[in-house]
């Protein structure tokens, strides 16, 4: 029992040492960076298209940019998925092809026919409540079943792979503050937000990595969904703290960490059992109401309202909703089946869009400009493979394992860009530090693949033990919402295991086998 007792204790140690070395660096790079000094603002803090310029019918010139952005992703993300790389990230790139760095270079007049300035508004309209609903769907996602037996591991491999590429990304703003950013916008929520934006691992599209390799059932991938889980939550609580300090002076920010603590405690105090009753009035219902959903959109706009108004953003509110509805039950199912089409084939190729939009390639001029991008990278990289890697080795994994989970902590992918466009839209970062961000999201996200099919020969994905499979399939919730394409080949390996009462209506055809396999076999964790 000993052995156990100091292993325990020394990753406690190691990881109050982390912490308190990154507290430390951080604040010192601060106070620092506060007497560096920066150019004039030459940029608007929100980019995407204003809302001057084309007349004529909206709506038309609307449905003709809706039109070529779904016709692009699908294309795209058909030959991503192609070539083994996230559909999603294929999105991603189609967003990039319709913008100024590819169709508006080659083809001025066309980007201004298909995007013309006055759709600006309707498009990042449109793009915020897409992401406002993924975000639901995330918390939905986040099955606790990830966490059984694997909470030490995951919260020491995650938290450090935060900490490092966070000490990293504020140290890298020193370098990037005077050259690219701007006197208006203070250092310390300017060093902050860099170190957010290397510290970001997106859960979805590591889900999806694994899934397409059928690795997300293997000991190691459940390890590596359960530590990029607890990297998102840990994330976005950062990115909070970070907009509060942005959105105010020093003072108000302490108020809105205050009101934000407060909103997390009164939700998982009363939201929480509220929707448990919710859940399960409609859970033996002969069909489901519209009443209860209704509740749940009621509870999603409401919270998205209130985090938005306490200044920490709309998202944070959204995921909150999402994480309290039980995974397993019917009515999760239900919101899932039906949002899930909406938000992923419509709604997010518009805010990959928006983010095309804003991404300007050629605004990253001369060699100067190109070895920060690869200064970014090395940081982004090195933070999350060393802290992810040290932290692994610690708590018992071997070395080609602790590789692994290196990597794949750097999955970003749609979530970085979600932060990125966060920091536009607050005008901490500029036109032109956004694009090597998105350059170095998708950089760090599409060697996610090969690096780990390069390794895998060597890293022992599972111990064999049936029963280990079984207990992670049971959780297997957490595939990835945001690249819902074609999962046809993973429903049949998986197997279906929804009540055949609910398949009529629960199930998402074509889409990861439906929501109801996912959620089946996992009990109320929540």
């Amino acid at each position: 029992m000993r052995a156990p007792g100091r292993s325990v204790l020394r990753v406690i140690a190691a990881y109050a040492v982390v912490c308190s070395i990154a507290v430390v660096i951080v604040g010192v790079v601060c106070l620092r960076g506060e007497a560096l000094h920066a150019r004039a603002r030459d940029w608007l803090p929100r980019v995407a298209h204003g809302a001057g310029g084309a007349g004529g019918n909206v709506l038309a010139h609307l449905l003709l940019g809706l039109l070529a952005i779904l016709v692009a992703a699908r294309l795209v993300g058909w030959a991503f998925a192609r070539l083994r790389q996230p559909p999603v990230m294929g999105e991603v790139v189609a967003g990039i092809l319709l913008g100024p760095s590819v169709l508006g270079a080659l083809w001025p007049t066309g980007e201004a026919v298909i995007f013309p300035p006055v759709l600006g508004p309707y498009l990042a309209a449109i793009a915020q409540i897409g992401i406002v609903l993924y975000m639901f769907l995330v918390g939905l996602h986040l099955n606790p079943a990830l966490f059984r037996g694997r909470t030490r591991a995951a919260v020491a491999v995650s938290h450090a792979s935060i900490a490092v590429p966070f000490v990293l990304g504020t140290s890298l703003a020193l370098v990037t503050y005077p050259q690219f950013s701007s006197s208006e916008v203070s250092f310390t929520s300017f060093a902050l937000f860099s170190g957010v934006a290397l510290s970001i691992t997106a859960f979805p599209v590591l889900a999806r990595i694994l899934s397409d390799r059928r690795l997300h059932t293997s000991q190691l991938g459940a390890i590596a969904l359960a530590c990029a889980a607890a990297d998102d939550v840990t994330a976005w609580c950062l990115l909070a703290l970070v907009v509060g300090i942005a959105h105010a002076a020093v003072q108000r920010a302490v108020l809105t960490i205050v009101l934000a603590l407060v909103y997390v405690a009164v939700m998982l105090l009363v939201g929480r059992p509220l929707v448990r009753r919710l859940v399960a009035r409609f859970e033996h219902a002969p069909r489901m109401s519209s009443a209860g959903m209704s509740a749940i959109y009621i509870a999603l706009l409401g919270s998205a309202l209130a985090t938005e108004l306490i200044g920490i953003h709309a998202l944070f509110g959204a995921f909150l909703v999402g994480a309290i509805v039980p995974p397993a039950s019917r009515l999760a199912r239900a919101l899932c089946s039906r949002l899930e089409d909406l938000v992923t084939a419509l709604l997010l190729p518009a805010f990959f869009a928006i983010a095309g939009l804003n991404t300007q390639i050629g605004l990253v001029d001369g060699a100067s400009a190109w070895w920060t991008i690869a200064l970014i990278i090395a940081a982004a990289f090195a933070g999350k493979f060393g802290g992810a890697f040290t932290a692994a080795r610690l708590t018992g994994l071997g070395s080609a394992e602790a590789g692994a989970l290196g990597i794949m902590m750097n999955t970003r992918g749609l979530m970085e860009l979600i932060v990125l466009n966060i920091g536009l839209e607050l005008g901490i970062l500029s036109p032109v530090l956004y694009s090597m961000f998105v350059v170095m999201a998708l950089a760090t996200t599409l060697m996610t693949g090969p690096l780990l099919d390069a390794l895998a020969p060597r890293i022992t994905w599972s111990d064999g033990s049936m029963r280990e499979r079984e207990r992670v399939d049971a959780g297997r919730s957490a595939l990835d919402p945001a690249a819902l394409l074609d999962e046809r080949a993973v429903a049949e390996h998986a197997g279906h295991h929804a009540r055949a009462d609910e398949d009529a209506h629960l199930e998402l055809a074509g889409h990861e086998g439906g929501v109801g396999d996912r959620h089946a076999g996992v009990g109320d964790q929540r």
